[in-house]
């Protein structure tokens, strides 16, 4: 093995047994078996999207993926605030999962048991404080998410929190947040990062089962400004490609964008059995309450089918839009495989640069 070859070969290489330091994040209704498949042929590591598979399904995607790549080596994204946080837990431990993604996390019991089953803890963080506490409470390894990311993410640019997260805690670390390219790859290891986990990349590959509608709203954003921060949605901070709802719900009142919400819910959800008279009860409690209080309340939980109109219906101006900036900067779909191929021969190409500089630059010491 070349020497730059080797630096491709880190600590996330060697605990998750992938060929490159190269992660696919957990995205919802975006990170389903078929992606974590082609990751995994391609030698990344992938995450499936726990959050958004229905449980009934769950298992069975899982055993879709161990068939196509004849093992467990991939992981499973998910939250505790999910009705089916445990039966993730059971799964990841039962079919020996190489790893396990989460932000809002599992307490330190769970943890534990994760932990003593040789399934790795690595949560998504977007501060230095929630790397430390996550270290103690025994997360493995740490993914810092900058504020380039899609989706919910921290104030915090990837160039300013992946050093200070790398001074701050004992275990390897995974930078996202910006990342879509062997130049970025090759940095983020050279500032002391194991690899790089990227979202808005893989969704936007021919391995992605996100509609050719939505795809083709991704790759016509140009310019950064419309790939903002919004805290419409829930009242957190959402990286997203600007569009007719985001637009909508930011310039409603407190009252519209109640009724909004409410409306959402009733039309996408209607398996919740949300008739019009409860939808009217809650207006009208709010209204003597709090009417932009419960409108995020409502909108939060409306989240997963917010994304399903965008990412599984192909309607873009009638979900959400999660997105990392990087998105302006790509204006082709490749497959995942040779997206992977393509990042890590560009970072091997950067590193020898690199290491031929050095080499030049000892050679001109030692002359003079």
């Amino acid at each position: 093995m070349s020497r730059v070859k080797a630096l491709l070969q880190t600590e996330l290489t060697r605990r998750l047994g992938c060929r490159y330091p190269i992660v696919q994040t957990a995205m919802g209704w975006v990170s389903d078996a078929n992606l974590v498949i082609a990751t995994t042929k391609g030698g990344g590591f992938g995450f499936l999207a726990g959050a958004t598979i229905e449980p009934a399904q769950l298992e069975g995607e899982i055993r879709k993926v161990i068939d196509a790549t004849g093992g467990s080596n991939f992981g499973l994204n998910f939250h505790m605030f999910q009705e089916n946080a445990l039966q993730c837990v059971e799964l990841a431990i039962q079919y020996r999962l190489k790893a396990v993604s989460y932000g809002r996390g599992p307490d330190q019991e769970t943890i534990g048991r994760l932990k003593a089953a040789k399934v790795l803890c690595i949560p998504t963080v977007g501060a230095l404080k929630h790397a430390i506490k996550a270290v103690e409470l025994g997360a493995d390894m740490i993914t810092i998410q900058g504020s380039e990311g899609g989706g919910h993410t921290g104030a915090v640019p990837t160039s300013i929190l992946l050093p200070q997260v790398l001074d701050g805690v004992d275990v390897p670390v995974i930078a996202a947040g910006g990342y879509s390219t062997g130049r970025g790859l090759a940095a983020a290891l050279a500032a002391g990062a194991c690899g790089i986990a990227m979202g808005t990349r893989f969704m936007m590959t021919t391995d992605s089962p996100t509609p050719e509608q939505t795809l083709a709203r991704y790759l016509a954003v140009q310019d950064t400004q419309k790939i903002r921060v919004t805290t419409a949605v829930d009242g957190m901070r959402h990286r997203m490609v600007e569009n007719v709802f985001i637009r909508k719900l930011e310039g409603a009142s407190p009252m519209r964008k109640l009724w909004i919400a409410l409306s959402s819910a009733r039309q996408w959800k209607r398996e919740t059995g949300m008739t019009f008279g409860h939808m009217l009860k809650v207006f009208f409690r709010a209204v003597k309450e709090d009417p932009a209080q419960m409108s995020q309340v409502v909108m939060s939980a409306n989240q997963p089918v917010l994304l399903q109109r965008s990412m599984v219906q192909g309607i873009p101006d009638e979900g959400i839009l999660p997105s990392g900036q990087v998105a302006a900067a790509i204006n082709e779909l490749v497959s995942a495989p040779q997206l992977i191929a393509t990042i890590a021969g560009d970072a091997e190409n950067c590193l020898e640069a690199l290491c031929s500089r050095i080499a030049c630059a000892q050679t001109l010491e030692e002359a003079s």
